[in-house]
Formats: C-alpha cells, structure tokens, sequence
C-alpha cells in the first residue's frame, strides 16, 4: 500500500471492508471498533486486527513490512497465554477499494486473525456491571503468576529492564502528556513528575538488584482489564505488547502493578489487593514491593496518555472526547492519591486451626490495601515446597518441629518489617498462640513505631472441627492441621496478655461480626496515625483507595 497519507488508504480499506461479501466466510454484518493504533473488524465468527500506519513514539507501525513483522509477533507473543483466540497472519491483497483476502499476489495489508468472543465479556464490561468474582480474581492471579514464572528472564548482556530502561519510558511519559496540553488541565502533573523523578533515584539500586536477580522478564506489558476476557467463565488474557520489546521485557512487578492499578482505579481495590496477595503468595516475590507504587504511577499515566490521545483525534464524536477525558482525570487523580503518604500497620491473626484466621486475614489485608503472609505457605517455602504439597510432618517434628516453626517465625517477622518499609501494612495469618511467636511482632511494630492490631478468631469446637473436615476434603489449602493438630494447640495455647487484650479485637468467625471487626481494626489504624479514614472522604473514594 503505497501512497502520501497510507492512513487514509487504510480508512478507505477499512471502509471497503465493512462489506460482509468480502470475507471467505459467512458474514450477516461488519462492525468496526478503532483504537489509536489499530482497526479491529468484527465479523461474528472472526475478528481482524489491522495495525494503524502511524508513529506515536512509542509505537511505530509505518511501513508495510513493519506491520506485517509485528503481526506475526503479535501472534507469537499472544499464544503464550491465549492460544485459542489467535488464529494465523492473514494478507490482505487487491486495492484498497477492493480488498481481498488471501487471494496471492502483493499483499497491500495484512492482519491478526483471531477467534471472536463477545464484547461483552471483555472484563473491563464484566467488572462494569458487577459480574467479576472473587473466584475470577483468584483464577487471574493464578494464570499471570503461571506465566510469569516461566517467562524467559534478560540475559546480562540486554539492556531491558535496567535503570535507565524503566526511566526512559516514564520520563518519555510524561514529555508526552505535556505535549498533548496535560499540564494545563491537570497543574499538579509536575508534582507527579518530580515524585516519579525522585522515586527513580531513590530505588536505582533495586531496580538494578531486581535485573540481576533475573525478575525482569518477557512478559505481557500491557495487563489491563481491557485485554482479559472470560472464556468459558474464565478469564483469559490477549493483546500483549508485540510492537516494542523494551515495553514488554520488564520486570514481573511493574506487569503486574498495571493490572492492580486498573482494578483499584475502577472502584475496586479489594480486589486489587487480592490480587496482588494472591500473586505474592505464589511466587514468593516480596522483594518486588518497594517498587509497586512507582510502577502504578507510571501506568496510570500511561493510560492517562492514552486517553488524551484518543480525545485529540479531531474525527472522535464530541460525548466520546469528553469521555476520554473524564478517563484521562480519573487515572491522574489515581495517580496523586497514590503518592500520599499511608498510615503503616502490622496486624496479626490469632487462634487455633479453623478459626478464621485465613478468611479474616484476607478481609483486612483487601480493606487495609496490605499485604498477608500466611505461615503455613511461607513454612513450606522455607523447605522447598509448593503451598498445597503435603509434608508428611507429624504434630511437633518434620516442618513442625520447634526449630522449623521458629524459623517460620523469624521468617515471616523479617518480610513483614521489608512489607512495612515498602509503606504497606503487613497482616500476619498465623495461629501466634505462644507468648514468644506474638512477642516478635509486638517488637517490630515497637520499633517501627506503628500501632499492632491482633485479630483474635474464635469459633466452637465443633465449628472448628467441621471446617478441618470440609478443608481436608478439598484439599485446596496449605493448611496441613488435623483434629490430632487442634487438640494439640488447645492443650498449649497461652492466653493473650493483658497488654495483648489491649491490641486485640475479638472476631466471632461462626457468626457475622466480620464487618464491624474490620471497622474497628481500620478506626484504631487511622486513628493511630492522626488521619481521616479515606472511606469518610467522597473524594478519595471516587479514586478507589482502600
């Protein structure tokens, strides 16, 4: 396709395309949807991706040679984590007015053919009305954590992924909102500039130690709900960055921080949250936290870019403009309120096996915006082993012994001071029923001179009993306890301290007292740290904060 403007020739070809004779298939009806770099036609059973002839920077797609190239990595890259959506590289030939597909000859175009699904279950539109899950999430996290883990790592001699690597894109970021008339609309992008600046040095050194430690990988580079659909009822993830391998060559962290990011923008940080936690528990990458909010800046305004780009199109309908820049406002507004400072926590669980702790550990940490350590993962970790292995320990020896369960200990105190100094609560699910096992805790909150909260679970005996019996039988938990393990806990639990009392609040798991207990647990937290709660501030709230 040669011409002076090959975007006006792609419209025409675009527009010549919307005929449903001109596919090799059954067609009732062509639908289009445009975006800045691509036309995407629906036929019902397939659809075609057409990658625009633009250079926005950041993505160069002139050429005929370029686009055809990057089709086939789209197609590459994409079947690592949906191969059942993309299907070949299909060549358009004929002319612009009268296209044909795969008929020989010159191509004059070419495009990703894929499996069509349903608008509707994009799960940008999911969440949107209400039908995500927490199962949804949790299978999300599952499939990301899966792919990241075997995701090549850079070798040495790449420079992806190195400090200069992850400022390049976010400096570029934001020379790019200012061309665009950014500063004038939002006039405390500067501020979100000089922090990102300021960020950038401060963690130069682990942005170099994550490199060499091999978290940076090839991995999707642009994971937002936009990109993820359900299949079958579950969600599948498309439409990875073929087009710049520097965007897609990153580390495991800032990947992941775009998806968080998007889940809290849109109204739900608990869910952003369980999905972190659930990652974090998976691939054990805690060293990753001290970069999370640099990284969810930096993809918030990348969508905010986005956005502005899209309103900045002069053929964009007045209502969709203004839509894009409502978008554009919500992200920067994510933005600013990530870069304020949070109040710092460490809560830990407390009671026998059954009582709650895992299920109340999880509520806080989704409402807190913290991070969860859970001891029987972080216990098989130290051996070498996957979360749902079974160790084959008795009651006291193997894993349970006292040396393996001080080092459990040690070990989960060690990640939640890294968690607190990343600027994130730590929330410990541990049954903490020795004197010794909670006294680690209260000395690292002395020492960091944040409040501790204990969440005392309780339940019956016969309740506790029952869930073992339902835990044992589905066999999803790290869990190893039995009813010889809880007769065990019940003849040497020690009873809280006064002191301890003090700092507990006491959750009634058998019955409904969940919700005033994390009530509480975040009153005495902001209360503690001398700030209003951001779920009494309209404002905040809009933004998603948890």
């Amino acid at each position: 396709m040669s011409s002076t403007d090959p975007l006006a020739e792609q419209r025409r070809l675009v527009q010549a395309l919307l005929d449903p004779a001109r596919y090799p298939h059954p067609v009732a009806a062509v639908s289009l949807i445009e975006t800045h770099i691509s036309f995407l036609l629906l036929t019902g059973r397939y659809a075609y991706k057409i990658k625009k002839a633009v250079d926005l920077g950041f993505v160069d797609y002139l050429g005929l040679e370029r686009r055809r190239h990057f089709c086939h990595e789209e197609l590459r890259l994409n079947r690592r984590l949906a191969p059942e959506l993309y299907l070949e590289v299909a060549a358009i030939g004929g002319a612009p007015e009268d296209p044909r597909w795969d008929a020989g000859g010159e191509a004059i175009e070419y495009a990703v053919k894929m499996a069509q699904f349903p608008q509707a279950d994009l799960l940008d539109q999911v969440l949107a009305r209400g039908g995500l899950t927490p199962s949804h999430v949790d299978a999300l996290a599952a499939r990301v954590a899966a792919f990241h883990r075997a995701a090549p790592s850079a070798t040495p001699s790449d420079e992806y992924g190195s400090p200069a690597a992850v400022w390049s894109p976010a400096e570029a970021n934001f020379a790019h909102l200012q061309r665009l008339g950014a500063a004038a609309r939002w006039p405390r992008l500067a501020d979100l500039e000089a922090w990102s600046r300021a960020e950038y040095q401060r963690l130069g050194p682990t942005l170099a130690q994550r490199r060499a430690a091999g978290f940076v990988r090839e991995c999707h580079g642009d994971l937002h709900l936009g990109n993820m659909v359900l299949l079958d009822g579950t969600p599948a993830v498309f439409d990875c960055i073929e087009f710049n391998p520097s965007l897609r060559w990153i580390d495991v962290a800032n990947d992941l921080a775009f998806l968080a990011m998007d889940l809290s923008e849109r109204g739900r940080p608990d869910y952003a949250w369980r999905l972190l936690n659930d990652w974090l528990e998976e691939l054990g990458d805690y060293a990753g936290l001290p970069l999370l909010r640099f990284y969810q800046v930096y993809r918030a305004l990348v969508r905010a870019k986005v956005a502005c780009i899209r309103a900045a199109d002069p053929a964009l309908p007045a209502p969709e403009r203004q839509a894009a820049l409502a978008a554009a406002d919500g992200y920067v507004d994510y933005a600013l309120s990530i870069i304020a400072p949070r109040p710092g926590a460490l809560v830990i669980t407390h009671g026998l096996s059954g009582s709650g702790k895992s299920t109340a550990a999880r509520a806080v940490a989704e409402s807190l915006g913290g991070v969860r350590l859970r001891s029987d993962v972080e216990r098989k970790r130290l051996h070498g082993l996957g979360s749902l292995a079974r160790s084959g320990s008795g009651i006291a020896d193997g894993l349970y012994g006292d040396g393996a369960t001080a080092a459990t200990y040690a070990r989960l105190a060690e990640l939640a001071g890294a968690i607190n100094a990343a600027g994130y609560p730590a929330v410990i699910d541990a049954a903490c029923l020795r004197r010794w096992q909670r006294q680690r805790f209260q000395d690292l909150a002395r020492t960091r001179g944040i409040p501790l909260v204990i969440i005392d679970c309780r339940a019956p005996e016969s309740v506790l009993l029952e869930r073992l019996a339902a835990r044992d039988r589905r066999g999803d938990d790290a869990s190893e306890a039995t009813p010889a393990v809880l007769a065990e806990q019940l003849a040497q639990a020690e009873p809280l301290t006064p002191d301890e009392r003090e700092a507990a609040v006491v959750v009634d798991t058998a019955g409904d007292g969940l919700a005033r207990a994390l009530a509480e647990i975040r009153r005495r937290i902001f209360e503690a740290d001398g700030r209003q709660d951001p779920r009494q501030s309209p404002e905040e709230e809009r933004v998603g904060l948890p």
